[in-house]
């Protein structure tokens, strides 16, 4: 008697499903078809994002190949390049494109590029406090000191990691707009920073020496 319970149960059931497909069998072929063309999708871009920044270092080891070749020019070009296509090595290669400017003997276009990294939105702010700080010494003595020293300021911060080196440079502007005296009193304040690199408190102490004398 169990067996023909059971039998008729499981008649019920498959009665259930082919109901149910045909109401709504296209909808989850659908459903599946969906599913599998976006793992599919995933899986290609992965595929694909692999492939770019495989490409990428690939374009960012010749662009450096270039500049060991002395092309610095042509080292920029490609270093731009890089850097407009975003990625893992577009920071860097911004960075590169400015230096590689300079050395070529564009100041104002390096300028320009530090310009833009420093404000970039998405960059982490020690990269575009960097920014400035090459910028601003890519840019004398052609930029205005009163400009340059208002950039600095937001630097010279306690506990701005690039506080040293930001009094420093604020020193050389100082110093070479006639300021004497305001660099002699950065030199000196920066020789007694124990928070300084040892190399830099020793430089600071050197140049406010020699201005004192």
């Amino acid at each position: 008697m169990s067996d023909i319970f059971r039998e008729i149960d499981e008649e019920l059931r498959r009665d259930n499903l082919l109901k149910l497909w045909s109401r709504h069998g296209r909808y989850i072929i659908g459903v599946a078809v969906v599913v599998l063309v976006v793992a599919g999708g995933i899986v290609a871009w992965r595929d694909h994002q692999l492939s770019e920044r495989r490409g990428q270092s690939t374009r960012y080891a010749s662009a450096l190949t270039l500049a060991r070749d002395g092309k610095d020019a042509e080292a920029a070009k490609m270093f731009a390049a890089i850097a407009e296509e975003g990625g893992g090595y577009a920071t860097l290669a911004a960075f590169e494109e400015a230096e590689f400017l300079a050395r070529s003997g564009d100041r104002k276009g390096a300028v320009a590029a530090y310009d833009r990294l420093a404000g970039a939105g998405n960059l982490d702010p020690a990269f575009r406090e960097l920014a400035v700080l090459l910028s601003v010494m890519h840019g004398m003595p052609d930029t205005d000191p009163l400009l340059m020293v208002s950039r600095l300021a937001p630097l010279t911060a306690a506990g701005n990691p690039w506080r040293p080196t930001a009094l420093e440079l604020t020193a050389v502007v100082r110093l070479q707009s006639g300021d004497k005296r305001g660099a002699v009193d950065l030199y000196k304040a920066l020789a007694d920073d124990l928070a300084a690199p040892p190399g830099l408190r020793a430089r600071a102490a050197e140049m406010a020496a020699a201005l004192a004398s």
